[in-house]
C-alpha cells in the first residue's frame, strides 16, 4: 500500500514540475536564461542546444547577453533564435548576442496570465488523472474494504496539498506577470 502511495506521489510530482517548466517558458518582462532552453541551434550540420554552444547571462534586468565559445556560430546562433519563435530580436555586435525583452503590455500581461491559468488546470486534470489510477489499482487490491477506503481518503489528501501548491504557483507567477 505504501509503494501506491509513493507511486502517486511520485507522479503528482512531476506533474508539478513539467507545470514549473512551463511556466519558465512564460516571459514576466524581465530577462531569464530559461527563455532560451528550446533554442536549437544548426552547429556544423548539427542540431545543438544553444546552452551548450555559448554562456548565457544578464547585464541588465531586461537583457540578456550570449557569448558563445566559438565566435564562428555567431550567426548560427542568431539564425537558431530566428527559427525558434521566441519573439526576441537578436542583436549581434561580431563577439556577443544581446536580446532586450521588451516591456510587456496591460494586454499582454493578461494574454500571459490566461496561459498560466491553462498550464495550472491542465496540471490539476494530471493529478486528477493520477488520483483515478491509483483508486483504480486500489480496488484491484485483494484488501479489506476499510483498508481500501483508508488508502483512497489518503490519495485523496495528496491531491488536496498538491493541488494546493498548483494554487500557490498560479498565484505567484499571476503577481510576477501582472506587476511591472
Amino acid at each position: 500500500m505504501d509503494e501506491i502511495l509513493k507511486e502517486v506521489e511520485g507522479k503528482m510530482n512531476a506533474s508539478i514540475e513539467s507545470m514549473k517548466k512551463r511556466f519558465t517558458n512564460i516571459r514576466a518582462g524581465r530577462a531569464n536564461p530559461a527563455i532560451l532552453d528550446g533554442v536549437i541551434v544548426s552547429y556544423y550540420g548539427v542540431e545543438t542546444p544553444l546552452k551548450q554552444l555559448a554562456t548565457i547571462s544578464i547585464p541588465e534586468a531586461r537583457q540578456l547577453m550570449i557569448k558563445p565559445f566559438d565566435r564562428g556560430c555567431l550567426n548560427a546562433i542568431e539564425k537558431g533564435i530566428y527559427e525558434s519563435n521566441i519573439g526576441l530580436t537578436p542583436n549581434n555586435n561580431g563577439e556577443v548576442i544581446i536580446l532586450n525583452i521588451p516591456i510587456l503590455t496591460e494586454e499582454t500581461r493578461k494574454e500571459y496570465v490566461k496561459q498560466v491559468k491553462g498550464m495550472a488546470e491542465d496540471c490539476k486534470i494530471a493529478l486528477r488523472n493520477v488520483r483515478q489510477d491509483a483508486n483504480t489499482e486500489i480496488k484491484k487490491l485483494e484488501i479489506p474494504e476499510d483498508d481500501s477506503k483508508d488508502l483512497m481518503e489518503e490519495v485523496q489528501e495528496l491531491i488536496q496539498k498538491y493541488n494546493k501548491i498548483v494554487e500557490d504557483l498560479l498565484k505567484e507567477k499571476e503577481q510576477e506577470l501582472m506587476s511591472l
